[in-house]
């Protein structure tokens, strides 16, 4: 009994020195201005023949910011992206992407998300929302943290899967 409470002890301790060995070296790169590879980038453009590729989700139902928190909108989703390969990756990375996506509906007011520019400022930020996983999504503050080194680099333009946000049903009560 007492060799297994020693290798249980002896592997919680390894494991947890492979974690903090793993994120303290992140870290340093983090700090060094080196930026760890994204999951998988798709950096592939869409040729004119190939037909686009699209991801419904599951409709969601969300409180909004309302005062009072009597309303709710109820909307259903569909993200295109770059090909039926990229659907496959995004469906990995589904569960992050709808967290997200619902923590941005709960913030919008029902006055917010009935205008036209309301609904469309949502479709964008979902669509940065969803490249999140793979490597993007804050764009301000890449330009804010950008201008204020010394040294710039060139911006790369990166084709993300997630390339467009429909919204098949738009519901407010």
């Amino acid at each position: 009994m007492l060799i297994i409470i020693l290798v249980a002890v002896l592997v919680l301790v390894l494991g947890g020195a492979g974690a903090f060995f793993f994120i303290s070296k992140q870290r340093a790169a983090a700090e060094e201005g080196e930026e760890a590879a994204p999951a998988k980038v798709v950096a592939k453009k869409v040729e004119p023949g190939t037909p686009p590729a699209y991801l419904p989700l599951d409709p969601m139902v969300v409180n909004l910011a309302d005062p009072g928190g009597e309303r709710v909108a109820q909307i259903g989703v569909t993200l295109e992206v770059v090909d039926v390969k990229s659907s496959e990756l995004v469906k990995a990375y589904l569960p992050t992407i709808r967290s997200g996506i619902l923590m941005l509906i709960s913030q919008r007011t029902a006055e917010e998300l009935l205008k036209p520019e309301g609904k469309e400022k949502l479709a964008s930020d979902i669509l940065r929302e969803a490249s999140v996983p793979f490597g993007g999504g804050d764009d301000a503050e890449e330009e804010d943290a950008a201008s204020s080194k010394k040294k710039k680099r060139p911006k790369v333009q990166v084709q993300y899967p997630v390339v467009g946000v429909l919204f098949s049903s738009f519901i407010v009560q």
